[in-house]
């Protein structure tokens, strides 16, 4: 089934055609019909499976059918949990609504930089927003927009919206929006009690889920390899230089281990940069830019980097920490393999990840050897396997003392039930 079977403008089929966009992925042909509708609608599915497409060709056939004229006021709001996928989805968005007559004002604000330009911007008003949840309520506290006239809400990786870390700012920016609006929620994954919140907020929803397909997949090898905790930096120098990989992307726990890896990579005379949220936006984006042309071989990176980056052609991401949420497993890995190409997941586990690990292949049906490289041989045995706690929703590393935001995560599952 072609684009131009669902009955999209001449200017939208034009900026498909400029795309290169043959035909649709499965997503959007199962999304774009009850989009274009007017209808709710819960979407599942995997990561790069073209779910921006799959809500902006709707947001902006609606904006383009408006009556023309119409002053400047914020119709589509679309939040986002990253700053990175906030400028990768605003200008997909852009692209797409290039040929559209008179053009549409996209605005894509975020955290990290001054505000005070992202305000003059908004001088004049805008048409469509993509925002992170923290910097759009600081605009609001500044009256630089209002959220009166939002007639599409869309929250692209709603997973991580849900989650506590922006609960609050969400419920804040949900009381300020109209309650007669289309509400689109998309993302890789949809828990038990991010689903019984949704039902709350969404009006007789479609839901589509569009499982991964053997042949549409990608083409992944999941490998993982037993080292000792000390011993993980030194082990990932010697597979970069053995396997003379051209670009890794490293997944750590914390902005400081971070900031360490990629030192001592650099002593080890490997081109690397730590990529975390205390990071300037400026820094960011250059780091990105580097990592993305190849001026830069390492990124070392917490899980600000695990969802909505594009990276063509990245041949390895490497856990060099296990991610804390189970879930977070499919996003960190879902940085390669992109668009047709194979890549490699590597995992590091020690004694004390392992029960871990074991979770995470629970949760997502896996079974992964254990591989040991030469001299790098672990002198820790993890404990043999016992019956295994089911992991909740957001993850949270079992056999360990719950952390206070593992609490209050348990606490906020309790009450939605």
């Amino acid at each position: 089934m072609p684009f131009s079977s669902f009955g999209l403008s001449s200017a939208l089929l034009r900026a498909v055609a400029d795309k290169a966009y043959s035909k649709p992925t499965p997503i959007q042909l199962a999304a774009l019909p009850p989009a274009l509708q007017g209808r709710d609608l819960l979407a599942t599915a995997q990561t790069g499976s073209g779910k921006t497409v799959a809500f902006a060709l709707p947001v902006l056939q609606r904006l383009e059918q408006a009556a023309p004229g119409t002053p400047r006021l914020l119709s589509a709001l679309i939040l986002v949990p990253t700053r990175e996928l906030a400028a990768q989805v605003g200008e997909e968005i852009r692209n797409l609504g290039a040929h559209l007559s008179p053009p549409l004002k996209v605005s894509i604000v975020f955290g990290g930089v001054s505000i005070n330009p992202q305000m003059m911007r908004l001088r004049g008003g805008t048409d469509i927003m993509v925002a992170t949840p923290g910097r759009l309520i600081d605009l609001i506290a500044h009256n630089a927009l209002t959220l009166a006239n939002v007639t599409t809400l869309v929250l692209d990786e709603a997973d991580r919206l849900f989650d506590l870390g922006f609960a609050e700012e969400l419920a804040r920016i949900l009381s300020l929006l109209p309650a007669q609006r289309q509400n689109l929620f998309f993302s890789a994954t949809f828990p038990p009690a991010v689903q019984a919140l949704a039902q709350t907020l969404l009006r007789d929803p479609v839901r589509v889920t569009v499982a991964s397909e053997p042949e549409s997949a990608p083409d992944i090898v999941q490998r993982v390899i037993e080292v000792d905790v000390a011993r993980r930096t030194q082990l990932l120098l010697h597979l970069i230089k053995q396997n003379h990989w051209s670009r890794v992307l490293v997944f750590v726990a914390t902005k400081h281990a971070a900031e360490m890896v990629a030192d001592k990579l650099r002593k080890g005379r490997i081109n690397a940069e730590p990529f975390h949220g205390n990071l300037s936006q400026g820094k960011r984006t250059q780091v990105l830019a580097d990592f993305k042309a190849s001026r830069l071989k390492v990124v070392i990176a917490t899980d600000v980097a695990a969802r909505g980056l594009d990276i063509a052609q990245l041949p390895v991401v490497v856990n060099y920490d296990l991610p804390r949420s189970a879930l977070d497993y499919t996003h960190r890995i879902g940085r390669t393999g992109r668009a047709g190409e194979r890549g490699i997941a590597l995992s590091f586990v020690s004694a004390d990840s392992d029960a871990h690990l074991r979770l995470i292949e629970k949760n997502h049906s896996l079974s992964l050897a254990r591989e040991q490289v030469d001299g790098f041989e672990p002198t820790s045995v993890a404990a043999p396997a016992a019956g295994l706690p089911e992991s909740p929703a957001n993850g949270g590393i079992k056999g360990r003392r719950p952390s206070k935001k593992d609490k209050l995560r348990a606490a906020a599952a309790q009450t939605q039930r």
